[in-house]
Parts: C-alpha cells; structure tokens; sequence
C-alpha cells in the first residue's frame, strides 16, 4: 500500500510513472498494428504449435505472431548491447572511448544505436523471407520485401527508441521494462490455454504442481536477486583540514548476481539468432539436427542455454565488477578489509570471493531456466512452456528494480524536503 500511495502522492514519481505508462500504451498499441500482405491466422497457429517460437515470440509481447511493425521488438538493440559489451573487451581504443566520462559513454551508446539499426534491417530481410510462403495471393513479393524490410527496421528503431526514453525520462531500465510488459500481456494466452488443457482431460494435480513450483521458484528469485555479501571494511583515523574523523566500521555489499536479470536475457537473445537463419540452409544434416535437438525442452537446446547463462553471468560481472579499483579505493581513503592486508592480498582475496559469488549465481540462474521444463514434462502440463522461469526472472527481477526505484526516489524527495 506505501508503494501505491507514494506513487499516487509524490508529483516526480507519478510524473515518472505516467510517462512510462504513455510510452507503453504506444509500445502495446503498435504492437498489435500489423503490416499488410501475410495471413496473420496461419502465422499465429505456427507459433502456437512450435515452443522455440513462441519463447521468442513472448519477448516482443506477441507482435511477432502478428507480424506487427513492432515485431523485432527490443532484441536488435540488447544484441547491439552484447556485440559491443564483446568489442570492448578485445578492442581496447573502445574501451579508452567508454571511460572518457559522461561524453565516452554517449559516444559508445551512439555506435550501439548504429548496430542495432544494422541489425534490424537484416533480422527484417530475413524474418520477411521466413515468412514469404505465408503471403497473400496477390502481393507481388519484391514490392513486399521493401516495404516490410522499411517498416520492420522503423519499428525495431522505434521500440528502441522507447526504451530510451523510459530509461532517462520515466522509471526502470527502458529495455527491462519492454521485455517485461511484453510477458505481462502474453500471460492472459497462457492462462486460457490451461483451462483448455484442464477441459480436454489434463490433470488437475498436475497444474497445481506447476503453479506450486511457480510460486516456490518466485520466493527463491526474491530471495537469490536480494542476497548480498558483507565485506567488513575498517577505516583508521584521518584528519581532514582542522577536523580529525575517527576510526569506523563498515561493510561493502558485493550482490550474489551481479547483473540482475541481464545474464539471462542476454543467453535467451543469442539462443534465438539461429531461428531466424536455420531454414535457410538447405544441408540436410544440420536442417535434421536443429528440427531434432533445437527444441525447447531438449537436451541440447538447454544444455547450450545453461552454457550461456554461465558465460554472460561472468562476462557482465567482469565488465560490472573491477577488484584492482575497489581495492584501490578502499587504500585511498585509508581503509582496509578486516584481516587482509592492503594492496595484492586485497584484491585477490575480492576476485576470489566474487568468482565463488558469480558461480553460486549462475548455477541458481541455470536452475531457474531448467526447473519449469523439467516440472512441464513430468507433468505434462506444456501450457505454460513457453513461458518457462527465463520469463520468471525477468517479471520478479525488473518488478524489484521498479520498487527499489520508487523507494530511492521516495528517500531522495525526504531528503530535498529536509533541506
């Protein structure tokens, strides 16, 4: 009730508020404006019998299953954010130019836009390919191609755009925020699609397995997405002008997942690039071996999903995460780590416990992704397999990040009225 009455009370959030809510009623509203010449019904029930595809359709809140201008959704643009996360690892001149500060970091985002444009226009020409056999009998194809590749790369531009602005204007993370409406308006399909499957005959029980584990899975993210690490941190006298300030105690909290939802949003962009490009490649063995094993919950499919899930929680904690600078800090203002000596003892022992932190995260990651297949199989309620525990994450992980947002805002407005 305090989160709803601070939103309702305090002017800044419910102006943050709102303005969010405009930018998503935009984001829903194109989403559901397809482009002419296909046969959107025969498109739908292609998503609906292919699990794969309605996991990557759920990540553009159902515009891909309507082919809507919106239908490449906020993808391009987290695959730009990936691809340039990499170059600039390996690319050290970028690196230099994301460090200049405020201007660095504007620079790198400008590039990342250019990317994702990049991206867009060819993730457009090849959805419009996949979907030729789908066109109406009196749509000349060229004149198709051009206009869908136009209005599929605006879109993906646009929706980029949004995100944007949510980020800096309106509250939470912009591309968090669309990913996450975007589930939010696909789980109406899944809750009709349970009642279908409970009056054709399912069990009873075992959809009350499945909302159990659902639930059980939420209070875990909860817990997992709030638990911290104490770095016990102890400062020595120092004097400051004409004042001495005294030795104190403190801590440092080092987060369980450094990236939040980002590492498995990351893993589930990447696990859809070969969807767009697979039928396409005419070599009979590779088309059998993405038809057999490429599915949502086969082995492999799952086994290369938890790969990535290790890899990108690593990665994003390596670029979030640097021990020599904390370290560094830390000396500078006179402070060390209770029973470690200053300098290379410290950052060892920080790279050390954020290796084993990072470990613990990824493996709950992993968990999360796997457990809604494993529970859907045994027993046999598929309703909800597109969904699966990425989704989860992310609706738990972004409505948390909102909250704490509000909450910050709410102490910083406390704050001005003190002054």
């Amino acid at each position: 009730m305090n989160f709803l009455a601070n939103i309702i009370n305090i002017k800044e959030i419910r102006d943050k508020v709102l303005y969010s809510l405009i930018i998503l009623f935009i984001y829903r509203l194109g989403s559901h404006i397809p482009i002419p010449g296909v046969n959107i019904s025969q498109i739908s029930e292609l998503f609906n019998n292919n699990n794969v595809l309605g996991f990557v359709n759920l990540f553009s809140g159902g515009a891909l299953s309507r082919f809507s201008v919106f239908a490449l959704g906020i993808l391009p643009y987290i695959n730009a954010s990936i691809i340039m996360q990499l170059l600039m690892v390996i690319w050290p001149s970028l690196k230099e130019i994301a460090e200049e500060g405020e201007a660095g970091r504007k620079q790198v985002s400008q590039y990342t836009r250019y990317l994702a444009v990049i991206l867009s226009i060819v993730q457009a020409f090849v959805m419009t390919l996949s979907f030729k056999g789908f066109l109406l009998d009196d749509i000349n194809f060229i004149f198709f191609l051009c206009y869908s590749v136009a209005c599929l790369t605006a879109g993906a531009a646009l929706v980029m755009w949004f995100g944007e602005l949510i980020s800096e204007n309106g509250i939470g993370n912009g591309a968090s925020v669309l990913i996450f409406i975007g589930i939010i308006a696909q789980m109406p399909m899944y809750i009709s699609n349970t009642i279908l499957l409970l009056q054709s005959g399912a069990s009873l029980i075992g959809v009350g397995i499945l909302v159990f584990m659902f639930i059980v899975m939420i209070a875990a993210i909860v817990y997992v997405q709030e638990a911290e690490r104490k770095i016990p941190v102890q400062y020595a006298k120092r004097v400051v002008g004409r004042k001495i300030y005294g030795a104190q105690s403190t801590y440092i909290p080092l987060r369980l997942i450094q990236g939040g939802v980002m590492p498995i949003i990351f893993a589930s962009a990447v696990l859809q690039f070969p969807l767009l490009f697979i039928q396409y490649i005419t070599y009979e063995p590779i088309s059998l071996f993405f038809n057999t094993y490429y599915q949502y919950d086969g082995v492999l499919y799952n086994l290369f999903f938890c790969v990535l899930i290790f890899f990108f929680t690593y990665f994003y904690t390596a670029i979030t995460f640097n021990p020599e600078d904390l370290a560094e800090n830390i000396r500078k203002h006179g402070g060390f780590i209770t029973g470690v000596r200053p300098g290379k003892s410290t950052i060892e022992y920080l790279e050390k416990i954020i290796t084993t932190l990072t470990f613990i995260g990824a493996v709950f990651l992993a968990i999360v992704a796997l457990i809604p297949i494993v529970t859907a199989n045994a027993t046999q309620i598929t309703s909800f397999m597109g969904l699966g525990g990425t989704a989860l994450l992310i609706l738990v992980g972004v409505a948390m990040d909102l909250v704490k947002q509000v909450d910050t805002l709410v102490i910083s407005q406390q704050y001005d009225s003190l002054k």
